[in-house]
């Protein structure tokens, strides 16, 4: 069997090591895979115009909580849970962030790995010698150094989604899980900090990158945004990251999901492989070099698991505050699937179009 894989969340970086681990392994069922990119918004519209013109040539995609929730709304992919559970028993060594991560896809996707996420703040030190602590500052700090301060549409962005889902909580909003109903302070807050702000960047490693080239001097982050970008020279080592008082995280998943129309030995091929990639021996190859840390979903896999280059990364750009801030706290997942189209639309319509 041949699968043909899209990822639209940069999740290749995690697990192209457990694919090419499985084809090696287990030539009698995959022979080869194949695999191509794309971007998250365009998922949904490519897929649906396969399977409506009966020509669907993607067996597997691989996506973040954006493509996830957009999928989902447009009844796009094959249940997976309870209907495979059998076929799919390592979910059941899900860690309890990570289990609450997997309740977002609804049944039709499988988490493959996850991690706290932000929202984080990274900035040059020499530009900011004394950071904000609290949203206030923040706000005076963007105010007194007009767009020096950055952040990427959400729906396009792991920091600044989880900037997005993560104000709610620091600024203390009625319900942090409502956007529309719920986030009063959090929409006030940013149609007043876009004043402010840089232009919206289409991704985070635009962003990454102003910050690297001292265009900007601080940006929404996540702890994989934050190491990543220092493993690979995008950011000096020198940057430094800070929270705001308030401070939740808001944790973030990438799944598999399958579309509907893939047939059932293609499916029997892929259950096999995403039961595989659940393991701790492959799953410690998501510590790759910090883009997602720590990254694995399951119980029990220590970072002396991973592969010498992630533990010599992670040893030299890890950042030994992240051990405190994980355990002290609180872990909260992600918007549900359509709360998370809500909030994007909204955030589109009412602060990305007024910063044009």
């Amino acid at each position: 069997m041949t699968l043909n894989i899209l990822d639209v969340a940069g999740n290749l970086q995690l697990t192209q090591g457990m694919l090419d681990n499985f084809v090696k392994e287990h030539p009698d069922i995959v022979s080869r895979i194949t695999t191509s990119t794309g971007k998250a918004p365009d998922m949904a519209g490519k897929l649906k115009a396969q399977q409506d013109a009966g020509r669907l040539d993607i067996d597997l995609v691989l996506t973040g909580t954006d493509g996830l929730s957009a999928g989902i709304s447009q009844n796009l992919f094959t249940r997976m849970t309870p209907d495979f559970d059998s076929r799919l028993s390592n979910m059941k060594n899900y860690t309890d962030p990570a289990m609450k991560m997997q309740e977002l896809a609804q049944g039709y996707g499988v988490e493959l790995v996850q991690y706290p996420s932000g929202p984080l703040l990274a900035y040059n030190p020499a530009k900011v010698p004394n950071p904000p602590t609290t949203a206030e500052e923040l706000l005076a700090w963007a105010k007194a150094n007009p767009g020096r301060f950055q952040y990427a549409v959400p729906k396009n962005s792991g920091p600044g989604r989880t900037l997005l889902m993560g104000l709610p909580y620091i600024l203390g909003d009625v319900d942090p899980k409502s956007p529309t109903t719920g986030w009063d302070k959090t929409w006030a807050y940013l149609k007043e900090l876009g004043q402010y702000t840089g232009p919206y960047e289409a991704g985070t490693t635009n962003t990454m990158t102003n910050l690297g080239k001292g265009t900007v001097d601080m940006v929404a982050s996540t702890t994989g945004w934050d190491i990543n970008p220092r493993v690979l020279g995008t950011v000096p080592n020198t940057t430094k990251i800070t929270t705001l008082k308030g401070f939740h995280w808001v944790t973030d998943a990438q799944y598999a999901v399958v579309p509907k129309g893939v047939n059932s030995d293609k499916l029997s091929a892929i259950l096999s492989l995403l039961q595989d990639m659940l393991t701790p021996q492959q799953q410690a190859i998501a510590f790759d070099k910090g883009y997602f840390y720590p990254g694995p979903a399951v119980k029990g896999v220590t970072l002396d698991m991973a592969p010498q280059a992630s533990q010599d990364a992670i040893a030299r750009f890890g950042r030994p505050e992240y051990d405190a801030l994980i355990a002290n706290n609180p872990q909260e997942s992600s918007l549900p699937a359509e709360q998370q189209v809500i909030a994007f639309s909204k955030w589109d319509l009412e602060i990305g179009a007024a910063k044009k």
